[in-house]
């Protein structure tokens, strides 16, 4: 059991809703909530059904199971004693009321019908106890909190053992089919207190509308609910239907190879753009750099080649000037198109597929179309498309950027602040841009004199001698000879993380202890050394203080595998060195697994001890670095 009250759960739908919340019971989120639907998968998220006021009644008393925070800071009913929690196969708890009274509770969304189904038992005690469940309703954007208001709409219709409720016009229905007996009881709960989002500087208050409550005997069993928002077909019999779909899911999750592999089934979704993949749960959508820099872990190293081709073959139809989108609003508004190195990650993701799919079978035409876009890409690239990207005709790298905007993955900004601007030609770019050429010159022989004069350029034009290690940024603001000296996790890349390194001997064992010295941490790499004037040990505060720290040292954990295979480069990669990377680099990841997004991975940690985890709790990049560390990196069987 995690002894992190506040650890947080994770259900998905593949179809990018979800179902999330703590150990605890206590919602710390506006994500929280067991019924999260995507209206126009995966977008279009609204929040449904938030949760749930539980209480048991035994020998006369009400005791209640379901703990929430309303302001300020009053928690009611107090958290019950936690026997037991399991994250694996879903989320299970073992409240203990007393020495001889324990009630045993689990709830699991199945795949097929994207539905939560959740189920109260007695492990021990009297058979006398009933339950009376209240759901909390609300019918928003996600992102958003709700609000005492008289447009809500309090009516139900019963069929058989299912209610339904419409709370707003435009919004889906909301049914709720149990074992137990529904009475309508309308009322408002006030001032939910929700503690990240306070925390985050975001509005943290909420009221959610309780339209009724349910009663369940425990006496003949398991008290039973089956949530869904708009489902095309009730379950009808509850028992029975959470039964069948226990048992299906179940053996859906066993099929993975192990957890780590169950955790990557979540960030896979279809929608209507086809097969993608969320950045991170529970607030990112489908990004272009977070889905192919991901893709290499979450598909790739877990044997999901049809899963990797369709990801692809979709995205390699949305080239425009040789960019792909880096983001698909969650609103519905056009792409954007605001990032240099998606489309390079792009190449390298197709790269890396191709190499897994050897002995697989993949049509001429899928080949044919990759490349294509491929060739679009560079050619964009080469000839200048948006915002100042174009190869420098004189030494054959990539130039990026004008003023007002964050173009590479360091992106944050306040107000018209960009953070790191990073305009001219940023280190890591530049590996991606030259490995890109280098994969693309095999079937383009064109392309091989622009591969050998860019990395020809690369180690004399970024070498710092005094530092040790590479400049972070050439050329500042497309000023030739103005470099950026800043000591940034970014040069990793010119040795670990792609198909190709650009530097090798005495320079590439120096630039290693450069970054394992100053920006390693047992989680991952610092965004910037600690002796920088402007790093910030720690991400917290409202959204200007945690933008102002998100790239100023603030750890990433998906960059310890760039790092780790950098390592491996320059000490040696063998049995042994691989060992002492796996309980030096790896197992500290794996034991962050068991806390804050239990089973993945966060977003981000602090940069100073005790490194505490922020951000995201459920990070695509993240997991799938980790997979591919395990997998690629140290050799790991699936």
């Amino acid at each position: 059991m995690p002894a992190d009250l506040q650890a947080e759960w994770l259900e998905t739908d593949g179809q990018g809703g979800f179902a999330s919340g703590t150990v605890s019971g206590i919602r710390s989120r506006r994500y929280h909530g067991l019924v999260v639907t995507a209206t126009q998968p995966p977008d279009g998220r609204l929040l449904m059904v938030a949760g749930l006021e539980v209480i048991l009644c035994v020998d006369g008393r009400q005791i209640g199971l379901s703990p929430q925070r309303y302001w300020p800071d009053i928690i009611a009913p107090p958290v019950p004693v936690l026997a037991e929690f399991r994250a694996s196969p879903w989320p299970y708890w073992k409240w203990r009321i007393s020495k001889t009274l324990e009630v045993e509770h689990q709830l699991f969304i199945e795949r097929a019908s994207r539905r939560t189904y959740l189920s109260w038992q007695l492990a021990k005690g009297t058979p006398d106890a009933c339950l009376i469940i209240r759901p909390f309703l609300a019918g928003r954007d996600y992102h958003s909190t709700h609000h005492e208001n008289g447009a809500f709409n309090f009516g139900s219709a019963s069929s058989g053992q299912t209610v339904t409720w419409r709370p707003y016009d435009g919004v889906p229905a909301i049914q709720c089919t149990s074992n137990g007996t529904y009475a309508v009881e309308p009322v408002w709960y006030r001032n939910f207190q929700y503690s990240e989002e306070q925390a985050r500087g975001l509005d943290f208050l909420e009221d959610l509308a309780a339209p009724g409550h349910f009663t369940f005997s425990l006496r003949s069993g398991s008290a039973v609910m089956v949530l869904g928002a708009d489902s095309e077909q009730c379950p009808g019999d509850a028992a029975t239907a959470y039964e069948k779909a226990a048992g299906e899911e179940s053996a859906r999750r066993q099929k993975f190879a192990d957890i780590s592999h169950r955790s990557a089934d979540a960030y896979i979704v279809k929608g209507h753009r086809g097969t993608t993949i969320l950045a991170g749960y529970p607030w990112f959508g489908d990004w272009g750099r977070d889905t192919f820099l991901a893709m290499r872990g979450l598909c790739l190293c877990t044997g999901r080649l049809a899963d990797a081709q369709s990801i692809l073959t979709n995205w390699a139809g949305q080239v425009s000037e040789g960019m792909l989108p880096n983001r698909f609003p969650d609103n519905g508004h056009s792409p954007e198109f605001n990032s240099v190195d998606a489309s390079l990650w792009f190449v390298v993701a197709v790269h890396d597929f191709f190499q897994a799919a050897t002995n697989w079978e993949l049509s001429d035409e899928t080949r044919e179309q990759l490349w294509v876009a491929i060739e679009k890409i560079l050619d964009g690239y080469s000839h200048g498309t948006r915002h100042g990207i174009r190869m420098d005709p004189e030494d054959g790298l990539l130039r990026a950027g004008e003023a007002g905007l964050q173009l590479t993955w360091m992106d944050a900004r306040v107000g018209d602040r960009v953070i790191t601007p990073r305009i001219g030609k940023p280190v890591e770019i530049q590996a991606l841009w030259i490995n890109a050429l280098w994969i693309a010159q095999k079937h383009y022989p064109k392309i091989q004199s622009l591969f050998e004069r860019a990395a020809a350029s690369f180690l004399p034009r970024f070498w710092n001698a005094a530092s040790g290690g590479l400049f972070d940024v050439i050329d500042c603001d497309h000023e030739p000879g103005r470099n950026d000296p800043s000591l940034r996790p970014n040069q990793i890349f010119a040795l670990g993380g792609l198909p190709r390194p650009l530097l090798g001997g005495r320079e590439a064992r120096s630039m290693v202890d450069l970054v394992e010295t100053k920006l390693l941490t047992p989680l991952g790499l610092r965004t910037l050394s600690p002796q920088d004037g402007a790093y910030v040990p720690r991400y917290q505060g409202g959204v200007a203080q945690r933008d102002g720290a998100y790239h100023q040292g603030t750890v990433w954990p998906f960059l310890m595998t760039a790092f780790v295979e950098a390592w491996l480069r320059v000490h040696g990669d063998n049995a042994e060195t691989r060992a002492v990377a796996g309980w030096r680099f790896f197992d500290p990841l794996v034991t962050a697994m068991h806390s804050y997004g239990l089973d993945h991975l966060a977003e981000i940690a602090d940069a100073d001890p005790p490194f505490t985890r922020r951000g995201c709790p459920f990070q695509a990049w993240s997991l799938g670095e980790f997979l591919r560390l395990k997998h690629q990196i140290l050799h790991s069987p699936l």
